[in-house]
């Protein structure tokens, strides 16, 4: 029993100096070690000059439209044209029975014919009346009233060739012609149908698509924000300089040919609050026709000394002011409140808040805070937005 006590005392003394030296001062000194400082990927950032670009949805439209319609009353006998395709200027697309407007044309002439005789009788008795009146044979009454009856008849000449005119032009518009040079649609009428003169219904439309027009809307206070941009001088107007316009399609394809801007509209849509601007294109293909929804982009000048930033490199504070987080000469984390102007793709246009040549922090936002100790990866090489891409310094020798 003896013996057992002491294999007791011997193990609680072996352990209790490993505690010892355990605590030891080796133990006493070890502190944790500070974790490093997280790094992050930056973007110089310079000012630059960049285009101020407006995106306007619109449709397009003709450039010119003609509506077909009759000028005269009566059957359709044919029709002269096919559908859909081009015609001109002048060409003949329907012919009305002319049957009637012919014998109205005979039975004026004839007038005429009458008048004119009537005329001359008239003027040989004036005439022949002339001379007995310089001998006193006939009264000065009765000379009078022989120049009378002959300025009449002369009248009644004059109101026959009229209407011998009338008829003419009545019995021409019986063939229904086109007035412009274009595509011609489909035909509302056919052979035997009746059709009155300047009726409410179109006989067809023809359609100029080449040029074609683009109808931009944009909403009124942006025009006059654009306006006052320019008045204030933070655009550099394009005065004076015909605008180009790229346009897409509706199914995001890029149309080959640029526009040009034509004017904007002097009046405000009170239904809509919105502007119509109007471009125009070529379209020889005639792959833009009427009705097609289009984007279209322009430039509405420049914007000077502006900063370009990549719109997933700036935060937005509690309040949804814009922020951007740089980094300091000492590597410490700061934060700056930007003024942003407008979107351009995928980048905002900043015109305060930075300054040339300050570190901007792109990524690794959820590892830092403001006022915190960073790493900063490779520099990021200059863009032609006046930001730089990674391996700028590493490309160019530099550590």
């Amino acid at each position: 029993m003896p013996h057992f006590s002491n294999n007791i005392r011997a193990l609680f003394a072996t352990a209790l100096f490993g505690a010892v030296a355990a605590c030891g001062p080796s133990g006493q000194d070890a502190a944790p070690q500070a974790p490093p400082a997280p790094a992050v990927d930056i973007t110089v950032v310079h000012k630059t000059s960049v285009e101020s670009t407006r995106e306007l949805p619109g449709r397009a439209r003709a450039y010119r439209e003609a509506e077909i319609r009759p000028q005269v009353t009566g059957l359709i006998q044919s029709r002269l044209f096919t559908e859909g395709q081009m015609v001109t200027a002048g060409q003949a697309l329907y012919q009305i029975d002319a049957s009637e407007y012919a014998a109205s044309v005979n039975s004026a002439k004839a007038a005429l014919q009458r008048a004119e005789a009537t005329a001359e009788a008239a003027r040989q008795t004036a005439s022949r009346y002339q001379r007995l009146s310089e001998i006193n044979a006939v009264s000065r009454e009765n000379y009078d009233q022989a120049v009378a009856a002959q300025r009449q008849a002369e009248a009644d000449v004059a109101m026959q060739k009229a209407a011998v005119q009338s008829a003419s032009i009545n019995l021409a518009r019986t063939k229904v012609t086109s007035p412009i040079d274009g595509r011609i649609g489909r035909s509302t009428v056919t052979p035997g149908a009746l059709v009155t003169a300047n009726q409410a219904t179109a006989l067809a439309n023809v359609l100029q698509l080449d040029p074609i027009y683009l109808d931009l809307t944009a909403g009124s206070s942006k025009i006059q924000e654009w306006k006052r941009d320019v008045a204030e001088g933070r655009i550099q107007s394009t005065d004076g300089e015909s605008v180009e316009v790229k346009i897409k399609l509706e199914d995001g394809t890029v149309y080959p040919e640029p526009g040009r801007l034509e004017f904007s509209e002097v009046s405000v849509d009170e239904t809509a609050g919105s502007v119509i601007i109007r471009a125009a294109v070529a379209n020889p293909d005639g792959l833009l026709l009427p009705g097609m929804y289009v984007n279209a982009s322009f430039s509405a000048g420049a914007y000077d000394d502006v900063f370009v930033l990549p719109q997933a490199a700036v935060n937005r504070d509690t309040k949804g002011n814009p922020t951007a987080m740089v980094v300091s000469a000492d590597n410490k984390v700061e934060v700056r409140n930007l003024k942003i102007i407008e979107a351009s793709g995928s980048d905002w246009i900043v015109s305060d808040g930075l300054e040339d040549g300050d570190r901007m922090i792109v990524s690794g936002f959820q590892k830092i805070q403001p006022g915190a100790s960073v790493t900063v990866k490779q520099p990021m090489a200059e863009t032609a937005g006046g930001t730089q891409q990674p391996g700028a310094d590493m490309a160019a020798g530099k550590p």
